[in-house]
């Protein structure tokens, strides 16, 4: 799910580009969760690191595209930003909050999906290596590999890492499906382990880092296959 946000004061510019990017999904099957904000202010009152593209609109009322990518650009560093204005001076600003590219109004679908494009591929490049999470003072940005192993806590996800312990809020389901193809492999349905950090296996206990974990009977027989295609066997 690729998390897209517009900030565009003008409510039927707003439903066109929306549109876009639902018909973008429909042709290349990505999925797009779409958050719609009328000011610069809305998106960055409360922002933690919730997005993976977020289309500016330079001049609103309140506070602009430009004043609103700054702030967000302090707290978020990896989030892909592209401006839409209809004077393309004031989108040569972008470079300094690293801004993608611009779009210029009026929007047309084609060079809005093109931009869209490059967002999305720039995006599957750069998570390729590296997991996002949102901490308490903005976010942390986790090379691969770096985590050994991450653990369920109730609605907590603890991270365990070379340089520490991280926690946010999430589900292991989610982080499953975020780490899918990555050699990140369940044990039990409370950790996810990376196979590279699988030091021995003893019964019914995998050692990851230093660590005992647990192996579930249910999931013995997939993990060990895992892990055995990983370490070359197959």
């Amino acid at each position: 799910m690729i998390r897209t946000a517009i900030v565009e004061d003008d409510r039927v510019c707003q439903k066109q580009l929306s549109s876009y990017i639902r018909k973008y999904g429909e042709e290349t099957g990505e999925k797009f969760d779409i958050s719609l904000f009328a000011d610069g202010y809305e998106i960055v009152e409360h922002y933690s690191g919730n997005y993976d593209i977020i289309f500016l609109d330079i001049q609103m009322e309140h506070m602009d595209g430009m004043e609103a990518a700054r702030k967000i650009r302090r707290l978020d560093e990896n989030v892909i930003l592209i401006f839409i204005t209809n004077m393309a001076q004031y989108a040569i600003q972008g470079y300094e909050v690293n801004a993608l590219d611009y779009v210029l109004k009026p929007v047309s679908a084609f060079a809005f999906s093109q931009e869209l494009d490059k967002a999305v591929r720039k995006l599957k490049a750069g998570n390729e290596l590296y997991l996002t999470v949102s901490q308490e003072r903005g976010i942390v940005r986790l090379n691969l590999s770096q985590i050994s192993y991450l653990e369920s806590q109730g609605h907590q996800i603890i991270v365990h890492t070379d340089k520490g312990d991280y926690t946010f809020r999430g589900t292991m389901k989610q982080m499953e499906e975020r780490l899918s193809g990555r050699s990140f492999v369940r044990c039990n349905s409370g950790y996810l382990v990376h196979l590279r950090y699988v030091e021995e296996v003893d019964g019914n206990t995998v050692k990851v880092a230093g660590e005992q974990l647990q192996i579930s009977r249910p999931r013995r027989k997939a993990f060990m296959e895992a892990l055995t295609d990983y370490l070359g066997g197959k």
